[in-house]
């Protein structure tokens, strides 16, 4: 894949909305800005964990045992669901209760299909000639889809002067992440 298509799809990718985006997103309206640059960290270990592998054993492992790729997905479609709830349930009570941590962020972004599709498609395999390049340009474009949610999420907070508005975000996120668990659970029945 040439630089500039593999840039195109995995920013593409990258800044689709998503279980790790919506948290961050929502890191960034309850607290601030820059609590994302500290959360950023976490995200980019947690592709790293789940990308790295899978360039190396990924493709000759799924295609020996398709479960894998499905247990994959269920754990990912489990995980993103309990996000889901939690924000829901907090939503009603102290923002505290369901906060954004580098924990939370890590076990999602390793969970998130996006990685999927990021170790087993986009990145070529680690002996190939490009595959550091484009590593380190899945780094950088991460990092810049991070920053550009956490300001969309606290562009969220301009005007509000409630906590209500911040339940409001708060359960709009959890319906989303429920949409996103859902969608990964349904694919597990397809062909």
């Amino acid at each position: 894949m040439s630089y500039p298509a593999y840039i195109s799809a995995v920013f593409i990718l990258l800044l689709s909305p998503g279980p790790t985006n919506t948290l961050m997103g929502l890191a960034s309206a309850r607290n601030n800005f820059w609590v994302v640059a500290r959360l950023l960290p976490a995200e980019l270990l947690g592709y790293l964990t789940m990308i790295v592998p899978l360039t190396w054993l990924g493709g000759e492992m799924i295609s020996r045992w398709p479960e894998t790729g499905l247990m994959l997905k269920a754990a990912a479609a489990i995980w993103v669901m309990y996000l889901a709830i939690k924000l829901w349930v907090a939503a009603t009570k102290d923002v505290a209760d369901c906060s954004v941590t580098a924990r939370r962020i890590f076990v999602t972004t390793a969970l998130n299909p996006k990685a999927l599709v990021f170790g087993l498609v986009l990145l070529p395999q680690p002996i190939a000639p490009d595959f550091l390049p484009k590593l380190v340009i899945f780094v950088v474009l991460a990092s810049i889809a991070t920053m550009i949610w956490g300001l969309i999420g606290r562009l969220t907070r301009v005007g509000a002067r409630n906590h209500r508005h911040m339940m409001v975000l708060q359960r709009a996120a959890s319906v989303w992440l429920a949409i996103v668990s859902c969608t990964v659970g349904a694919s597990l029945f397809q062909a």
